[in-house]
C-alpha cells in the first residue's frame, strides 16, 4: 500500500430512507404476524392439553370413586360378618343358658301361676334371642328367681336318686364353661367344694343334710354362672372394642396411604402437565429460535446466536431429564428472548441490505470510471471490494459502519503515483486519487440512494478539514 487509508462517511438519501422505513414497517408487521401465530398455536395447544387433562382427571376421579366404593363395601361386609359372627356366638351362649334355666324350672316341679309366668318369660326371652336382640342379664335374673322358687317349695330331687341330682349339678358346673375358674376362681372353688360336701351327704341317713346343701349349691352355681356370663360379656365387649380400634386404625392407615398415593399422583400429574406444557411451548418457538440463531451467525452476530442456542439448551436438557420446572422456566426465557432477537436480526438485515446496496452502487460507479471489478466478499459486518485500474493500481474498498450506524467507505490504494510526502510532517497530498474518488462519489449520488461525505485521510492538509479515521487504527505504509 502507498499512502494512508482514505475514507468517507455516507448518508442515505431521503428516497432511500423512505424505502428503508417501509422495509422496517414491513418487518414489524411480519414480526407481529409471527407473534400472533405463535400465540394462537400456544393457545390451541394449551386448550388441547386442558381437554386431555380434564379427561384424565375425570377418569381418575371415577376410578378413585370406584375404589372408594369397593373399599367401603368390603369394610361394611367385613364388619357385618364380624357382628353377625359375634351375635351368633352370643345367641348360642344365651340359648344354652336359657335352656339351663328351663331345665332348672322343670326340675323345680312347680305347676302354679308363678311357674306359668316363668315359662312365658322363658318363651319371651327365646323370641328375643331368635330376633338377635340384646337381653343383657335377663337370663341370670330369671335363673335366680327360679332358684328361689325351687328353694321355697319342694326341693328338686327330693326322694329322687341323689346320684342323678349330683350328676345334674355337676353337668351344670361343667356347662358354665372351662373359663369359669379363670373368671371367678373363688366362686368356682366354692361350687366344687359344695358339690363335694353334697356328694358326701348323698349317702344313707343324710337326707336332711343333702336337702339343706342342695339349695346352697343351686345358689352358688347360679352366682358362678352369672359371674362367668358377665365376665364373658365383658371380654366380648373388650374384644369388640379391640376389633373396632384395630379396624379404625386400619381404616386410618388406609386413608393416609390413599391420601399419600393421591398426593403422589397429583404431583405426578402436575409434573406430566408441566412437561407437556414445556414441550408444547418449545414446539411453537423451537424452529423460529434455531432459524434465528443460524441467521444471527450469517449476519455476523455470534453473541446473539450463542444466547439463542444457550436458551434452547436450557429447555431441551431439562426436558430430556424430565425436570419440569426447569424446562418451564427455560421455555419462558426463550419466549421472552425471541422477539427481541428477531427485531435485532431485522435491523442487521437492514444494515446488510444497506451495505450491499452501497456496494452495488460503488461497484457501478467504479466500473463507470474505468475500474475493473476483481472480487467482493463479506467479512462479518463489512463488505470488501477489490478493483484494478488499467495502469495496474489497485483499490481495495471496505464498506463498514461506524458506532452510530452510519455507513463508511474506506479505501486502500496501491500503485498510484500521486501519493507523495512533503517535507512538512503530516502534509500528504493525493490530488489525482482524490479527484478520481470524488467523481466516483458523484456517480454514487446520481443513483439517488447514497450521499458520500468529504473524502479524507491521515495527514490531509488543515485547509481540507482533516479528521481522524473513525473506528479504526492505522499506520503509514510505503
Amino acid at each position: 500500500m502507498s499512502g494512508s487509508p482514505k475514507y468517507a462517511t455516507v448518508r442515505v438519501s431521503p428516497a432511500y430512507a423512505r424505502r428503508e422505513a417501509e422495509r422496517r414497517r414491513a418487518q414489524a408487521a411480519a414480526r407481529q404476524r409471527r407473534d400472533a401465530q405463535r400465540a394462537r398455536e400456544r393457545a390451541e395447544r394449551a386448550a388441547r392439553r386442558a381437554e386431555e387433562m380434564a379427561a384424565r382427571r375425570e377418569k381418575a376421579l371415577a376410578e378413585a370413586e370406584r375404589r372408594k366404593t369397593e373399599l367401603v363395601n368390603r369394610r361394611t361386609a367385613e364388619q357385618q360378618a364380624h357382628v353377625s359372627r359375634i351375635r351368633q356366638e352370643q345367641a348360642g351362649a344365651e340359648a344354652r343358658r336359657l335352656a339351663e334355666v328351663r331345665d332348672l324350672l322343670a326340675r323345680a316341679g312347680g305347676s302354679g301361676p308363678e311357674t306359668a309366668q316363668f315359662e312365658q318369660q322363658l318363651d319371651a326371652l327365646q323370641s328375643r334371642i331368635d330376633r338377635a336382640e340384646q337381653i343383657d342379664g335377663a337370663i341370670e335374673e330369671l335363673r335366680g328367681r327360679v332358684v328361689l322358687l325351687s328353694g321355697g317349695g319342694e326341693a328338686p330331687g327330693r326322694g329322687a336318686d341323689h346320684g342323678a341330682v349330683l350328676a345334674g349339678l355337676e353337668a351344670r358346673l361343667a356347662g358354665i364353661g372351662p373359663d369359669a375358674g379363670q373368671h371367678d376362681p373363688d366362686g368356682h372353688k366354692r361350687c366344687v367344694d359344695l358339690l363335694g360336701e353334697l356328694r358326701a351327704a348323698a349317702g344313707p341317713g343324710a337326707e336332711t343334710r343333702f336337702q339343706a346343701l342342695l339349695g346352697t349349691v343351686e345358689h352358688a352355681l347360679t352366682r358362678l354362672a352369672a359371674t362367668a356370663a358377665q365376665r364373658a360379656a365383658d371380654e366380648q365387649r373388650q374384644a369388640q372394642q379391640a376389633y373396632e380400634a384395630r379396624r379404625q386404625a386400619e381404616e386410618q392407615a388406609a386413608e393416609e396411604e390413599a391420601a399419600q398415593a393421591a398426593a403422589q399422583e397429583a404431583e405426578h400429574e402436575r409434573l406430566a402437565a408441566a412437561l407437556a406444557e414445556a414441550t408444547d411451548r418449545l414446539g411453537v418457538v423451537r424452529s423460529s429460535a434455531q432459524a434465528a440463531a443460524d441467521e444471527a451467525r450469517e449476519l455476523a452476530d455470534p453473541e446473539l446466536a450463542e444466547r439463542l442456542e444457550t436458551a434452547l439448551s436450557a429447555v431441551t436438557r431439562p426436558l430430556e431429564a424430565h425436570v419440569a420446572d426447569a424446562a418451564l422456566a427455560g421455555v419462558a426465557a426463550l419466549e421472552e428472548l425471541l422477539p427481541g432477537a428477531e427485531l435485532r436480526l431485522d435491523e442487521l438485515q437492514l444494515a446488510l441490505t444497506r451495505r450491499m446496496d452501497l456496494a452495488q452502487a460503488l461497484q457501478d460507479a467504479m466500473v463507470g470510471e474505468g475500474f475493473a471489478f476483481v472480487s467482493g466478499e463479506e467479512e462479518g459486518e463489512r463488505v470488501v471490494l477489490s478493483f484494478e485500474r488499467p495502469g495496474g493500481a489497485t483499490y481495495e474498498t471496505t464498506i463498514g459502519t461506524d458506532d452510530g450506524g452510519t455507513p463508511v467507505l474506506v479505501y486502500h490504494v496501491d500503485g498510484e503515483p500521486d501519493v507523495t510526502l512533503r517535507p512538512e510532517p503530516g502534509a500528504a497530498v493525493c490530488d489525482t486519487t482524490e479527484e478520481l474518488l470524488e467523481r466516483v462519489h458523484e456517480a454514487i449520488v446520481e443513483r439517488d440512494g447514497f450521499v458520500p461525505d468529504e473524502l479524507t485521510w491521515q495527514g490531509k492538509p488543515p485547509s481540507r478539514r482533516a479528521e481522524p479515521l473513525p473506528g479504526a487504527e492505522w499506520k503509514w505504509t510505503r
